[in-house]
């Protein structure tokens, strides 16, 4: 039976060096801050939990995993209407924020553009741009997170990234390739 002080240090050995990810990811999944880290604050009381039944092998797969079905049950909880959508195909609204004109720059207004292009993405694929390019994560990592095929994701954010591209170059400001 493993010992109060071999769980801690699978912990620390394991777990610990994920925390970045964990709230970056989490920040994508909950758009706040605060549930963001209430989330990653659960998702580590969950691995702690756990880390003596944890193989060892492929630690940040393993804590995505559980931060993704602690933020799916979450939600349940929360939303009811999840009990009959278990999918979470139920589109949510999100506001974009606005631009203020005086501090309009090329740089604002192109982020702004971007910020309202990922808006009108469909969530799969916002979802897959965020978790790629906005938390870092890795094709397979981002799979995982999602639960869908690593071909699926690619395929996704292929698609997503060609809708951005399609937004700026409508505004004048995709870059221009000679």
């Amino acid at each position: 039976m493993p010992t109060a002080e071999s769980s801690q240090a699978l912990f620390e050995q394991h777990v610990l060096p994920e925390i970045e990810v964990l709230l970056r990811v989490a920040r994508s999944l909950t758009r706040n801050d605060a549930d963001a880290e209430d989330l990653v604050q659960d998702t580590l009381i969950r691995a702690f939990r756990a880390i003596d039944r944890f193989d060892g092998q492929h630690p940040r797969a393993w804590l995505l995993t559980i931060l993704r079905n602690t933020h799916i049950n979450r939600n349940r909880r929360r939303r009811p209407e999840l009990l009959r959508d278990p999918d979470g195909t139920s589109r949510e609204l999100h506001e974009v924020a606005s631009v203020d004109a005086t501090d309009a720059t090329i740089d604002a207004g192109f982020d702004a553009e971007i910020e309202r292009a990922l808006a009108e993405l469909d969530e799969p694929f916002r979802r897959v741009v965020e978790l790629i390019d906005v938390a870092g994560l890795s094709y397979a990592e981002a799979a995982e997170v999602l639960g869908v095929p690593t071909g699926t994701v690619m395929s996704r954010l292929h698609r997503a990234r060609g809708r951005i591209r399609d937004r700026l170059d409508r505004a004048g400001l995709a870059p221009r390739s000679h």
